[in-house]
């Protein structure tokens, strides 16, 4: 294929690189067409768009017909405790610490199983866990009682057992956040948290979780908005060659997606532009980009593509990337139809979920 073609190739599938939020609980036909003509990745659900299992489950079905090709992700944030995007009619999960505490990794493996399960029932197919950080400071807004445990070991136990619960649901996890959230007292919702630890700390501790939970085939691992002065004094993770490349390609073999936290946050915002972040996030090695809302996805489709056709993003590292997205997703997404108001009954929230978060 030459150059040409290459860059009417990356042009014509880049949506695949963003996954998108948008406002209500309904598909507008605007949201609708943006979907299917520029060829998204996904979309992922906010507490925004919740009203009950019955409305999520044919929203999604309703957003799966807007794809002519492969599936979308359809992801969402459900982690327990503070953040759980679907409450009403769902099984009100515990926190991470909370299970955490549990004698044994057993019970963390079939808590993360009924979390898929009920998921997959309304057409989730990615979800934005489990969260891989230890909390080595007590007073971290960010994450706190997100996190399993203070001990590399103990986190490690939970957080490949909470993968396992997933994949053998059917849906696919995506391990958080890359390098480590759990040493700062900054949320880098608002603004980017500096992490002075060096690479040998992050090597001993921080990284120990991610790697054994790569080993056991999670597919996707979120990097933070968070700088390591001692690694890249210049760079938060997301758009950081030394971290994304030289870090988790090269010396942890880490060979599947790399996907970025939200582009709209804080630390994002005061330091890039939003068509800026986006193209220089790819530059550094993310595969695929999360927009909470909607305009700010389209900021960011009109910016990889201009990109593109000023030769700014290589179109053949684009093409790779896009090529291990729609692998991953011919291997695990199935067609979803929306289940019967009955059926719902009987899969969410049921005396079986209910006893063992009890």
């Amino acid at each position: 294929m030459n150059k040409t073609n290459l860059i009417e190739e990356a042009l014509k599938n880049c949506g695949q690189l963003i996954v998108t939020g948008f406002q209500g609980k309904v598909l507008s036909d605007e949201t609708a067409a943006f979907l299917s003509q520029a060829n998204l990745g996904g979309i992922i659900y906010f507490s925004h768009n919740y009203e009950s299992p019955v409305q999520i489950a044919k929203l999604s079905e309703e957003i799966q017909r807007c794809s002519s090709e492969l599936p979308f992700w359809i992801s969402v944030d459900q982690e327990g405790g503070r953040v759980q995007r679907f409450k009403e009619g769902f099984t009100r999960i515990p926190d991470a610490a909370t299970i955490g505490r549990s004698k044994t990794p057993q019970a963390c493996f079939k808590i993360s199983e009924m979390i898929a399960k009920e998921l997959k029932a309304v057409g989730v197919n990615l979800n934005f866990y489990p969260v891989g950080d230890i909390l080595v400071e007590p007073n971290n807004p960010a994450i706190g009682d997100r996190s399993f445990h203070s001990e590399e070991e103990e986190v490690t136990k939970r957080v490949t057992a909470a993968v396992r619960g997933h994949l053998v649901s059917g849906v696919q996890p995506c391990i958080k956040h890359f390098p480590g959230h759990g040493n700062t007292q900054v949320d880098s919702h608002d603004s980017i948290p500096v992490v002075n630890d060096s690479l040998e700390t992050l090597r001993q501790r921080e990284f120990i979780p991610f790697v054994k939970v790569f080993r056991s085939r999670c597919s996707m691992v979120l990097v933070g908005h968070l700088l390591y002065p001692q690694i890249d004094p210049e760079h938060p993770a997301t758009f950081s060659k030394k971290i994304l490349q030289d870090i988790l390609r090269k010396e942890l073999r880490y060979d599947r997606i790399i996907v970025s936290d939200d582009m709209e946050m804080g630390a994002v915002t005061e330091k890039y532009g939003d068509e800026e972040a986006a193209v220089q996030a790819i530059l550094a090695g993310c595969e695929l980009l999360l927009y909470r809302s909607e305009d700010k996805a389209r900021l960011a489709y009109s910016a990889i593509r201009k990109a593109i056709e000023n030769n700014i993003l290589d179109a053949k590292q684009v093409l790779e990337s896009i090529d291990k997205l729609k692998r991953l997703k011919e291997s695990d997404l199935d067609p979803y139809e929306a289940p019967s108001k009955e059926s719902l009954r009987t899969l969410l929230n049921s005396p079986e979920h209910q006893d063992l978060v009890r």
